[in-house]
């Protein structure tokens, strides 16, 4: 992608994302906290995994 067109995106990306803010806070606010519990979980299952595999109680 040319450098120009991903400065483009970024800029209508930034945009978008002050304008949501501006307009609806408390649903900002909720996507944000939607988006940190996926985050969140995703990780700790990731240690969740690495620790059974680990101990070998993965399968149990």
């Amino acid at each position: 992608m040319p450098p120009r067109v991903r400065l483009i995106i970024i800029w209508l990306v930034v945009i978008f994302l002050l304008y949501s803010i501006i307009n609806d806070p408390e649903r900002s606010a909720d996507v944000v906290l939607a988006l940190w519990d996926v985050i969140w979980g995703a990780i700790a299952n990731i240690g969740r995994f690495f620790e059974e595999l680990f101990t070998g109680t993965f399968g149990r």
